[in-house]
């Protein structure tokens, strides 16, 4: 028999991954399963100038780590009002490695992942997170692209 006790659902606070919590809460309601809500702070330098050091800038990285655990708190909160288990994770770094990182670390059952489906030179430039997922997980990944099929 099949066995989901725990689920990884990495989000980064878009439409995208909300449409992918509801897939993830509804596993979890169906086997009974733990959902670890994760969220990866990328630090990213963009720009040149004075735009690049911004990012740069220590005190400015610790306002965005702290603003990002606030709202993963919020979005665990929601599910916890659910009645579904949920403990948040937080990590910075690539978002690709972390959550392939967390899968290992919490020994999960399985990843829920967004999809943003990115086409052409923006997936060239970009890659796509969840298709590294895919081929370094230890675990199955269901892949959720936003709004192409809704069962629930």
């Amino acid at each position: 028999m099949l066995e989901i006790k725990k689920i990884l659902i990495p989000t980064d606070f878009s439409d995208y991954s909300r449409y992918a919590l509801r897939y993830a809460v509804a596993f979890a309601r169906s086997f009974g399963a733990k959902l670890f809500l994760f969220h990866s702070c990328e630090h990213s330098v963009l720009g040149a100038g004075t735009e690049a050091y911004h990012f740069s800038v220590p005190e400015y990285m610790t306002e965005v780590e702290k603003n990002e655990k606030l709202r993963l708190e919020d979005w665990a909160a929601e599910v916890a009002r659910e009645k579904i288990e949920v403990e948040p994770l937080f990590a910075v770094g690539t978002a690709y490695s972390t959550i392939v990182d967390a899968a290992r670390e919490m020994d999960v059952d399985m990843i829920i992942l967004a999809t943003h489906g990115r086409k052409g030179v923006s997936h060239l430039v970009f890659g796509s997170t969840a298709e590294k997922v895919v081929r370094l997980s230890p675990c199955p990944v269901l892949t959720i692209k936003y709004p192409e099929h809704e069962f629930i």
